[in-house]
C-alpha cells in the first residue's frame, strides 16, 4: 500500500500523532489474494459445533479487539457456541479493568450469575470448557507442545510488530482506538522494531525516562508511510512455511481442535489487517473456517 502525502497528513494531524479523524485515510487495500503454493490437504472432519448455550444472565468478556489473548477467549466462546456480551475496552481505560481485577489487563471474564470475575486467557478457557453450564465439557483438546509452530511464531515476531502495530491505530475502526487518547496510549506503550521495550517505555527513573512521545508518534507515522512491499513479500514466504506445518484446513495439529488452534489462529488473525498478503490456499481456508466457527471476524475489509 502506498499512502499519499495528503492522506498521511490527514491521518497524522498537525502533531504527527494520529490527531485527526482516522477515517480520512483512504483504504487502498488490494483484493484478497490466495496462492496455490500449499501442502497437500488432509481430509479431516471439521469440529462439530454444539447446540447454542444462552444463559439467563449472559457472561461478559472484556477485551481489546486486536489483542490475541483476548481473541483466544472469543474464539473459544464461539467454538463452544456460548452466547456472551463483548465489552470492548478503550485502550486508555484503566479504571474498568482495575475495578474488576485490580489492574489494567485483558481479557477479563465476568459471570454475573455467580458474581464471579477472572483474568488470564487460558484460565478462562479452562473454566468455560469444564463447566457443564456452557455445554459439553472438554471439547477443546490440550496443547500438543509443538515446537515447530512456536519457533515459527517467534521467527516472525519482529516482522509482524512492524506491519501490524501501526495499522491497528491507523485504521480508525478498532473499538479500543476510537478516540485519540486510546491511540496514544497504545503508541506510548508498544514499541516498534528495532526498539526494545525498556528503551521505548523506560522505567520511570530520571536515568531512563523512556522515549519522548513526539518521537514515538513520528516513528509510527513513518512506519505507516513506508513502502511495506519488502516486508509483505517476506511475510508471504513465511506463510508458505507455516502452511506446510498445518495439519488440515480445520485444525493445525493432528487429533482435532485444540489449544494449538486457539493460540495460533488468534495470532494469525491480526495479519489480515495487512494489505497485499498472499495466503496459501490451505492456510486461508483455515483462517476462514475458524473465523466462521468461532464467530470472530477477520480484518480483510479494513486492511491497510
Amino acid at each position: 500500500m502506498k499512502v499519499s502525502l495528503l492522506s498521511l497528513a490527514a491521518l497524522l494531524g498537525v502533531t504527527a500523532g494520529f490527531s485527526s479523524t482516522p477515517s480520512s485515510v483512504i483504504n487502498t487495500r488490494a483484493s484478497l489474494t490466495t496462492v496455490q503454493m500449499s501442502s497437500p490437504a488432509v481430509d479431516a472432519a471439521p469440529f462439530a459445533k454444539p447446540p447454542r448455550v444462552v444463559r439467563a444472565q449472559l457472561p461478559v468478556v472484556y477485551v481489546y479487539d486486536h489483542c490475541p489473548f483476548c481473541v483466544r477467549v472469543r474464539l473459544a466462546m464461539g467454538v463452544k457456541n456460548v452466547k456472551h456480551l463483548i465489552h470492548f475496552l478503550a485502550n486508555d481505560d484503566i479504571d474498568t479493568p482495575t475495578a474488576l481485577v485490580g489492574k489494567k489487563i485483558a481479557p477479563i471474564f465476568e459471570l454475573p450469575e455467580d458474581k464471579f470475575v477472572m483474568g488470564e486467557s487460558l484460565d478462562i478457557i479452562a473454566k468455560i470448557d469444564t463447566d457443564e453450564r456452557f455445554g459439553p465439557t472438554n471439547q477443546i483438546l490440550p496443547a500438543s507442545g509443538r515446537k515447530d509452530i512456536k519457533a515459527w511464531q517467534k521467527s516472525v515476531q519482529t516482522l509482524l510488530r512492524t506491519l501490524q502495530r501501526p495499522r491497528y491505530v491507523a485504521t480508525g475502526l478498532l473499538p479500543e482506538f476510537q478516540q485519540l487518547d486510546g491511540r496514544h496510549a497504545f503508541i506510548k506503550n508498544h514499541q516498534l522494531p528495532p526498539y526494545e521495550k525498556p528503551e521505548w517505555k523506560g522505567d520511570g527513573s530520571p536515568e531512563n525516562p523512556g522515549m519522548d512521545m513526539d518521537l514515538k508518534l513520528k516513528l509510527y507515522a513513518e512506519a505507516m508511510a513506508a513502502d511495506p512491499t519488502p516486508l509483505v513479500e517476506d511475510l508471504n514466504a513465511r506463510l508458505v512455511e507455516l502452511d506446510d506445518m498445518l495439519y488440515s484446513e480445520h485444525y493445525c495439529s493432528e487429533g482435532g481442535f485444540s489449544l494449538d488452534d486457539i493460540d495460533l489462529w488468534a495470532r494469525l488473525r491480526s495479519i489480515t489487517i495487512v494489505s497485499g498478503v498472499q495466503w496459501p490456499t490451505k492456510l486461508r481456508s483455515y483462517m476462514d473456517n475458524l473465523s466462521a466457527l468461532g464467530d470472530v471476524p477477520l480484518y480483510d475489509e479494513m486492511a491497510l
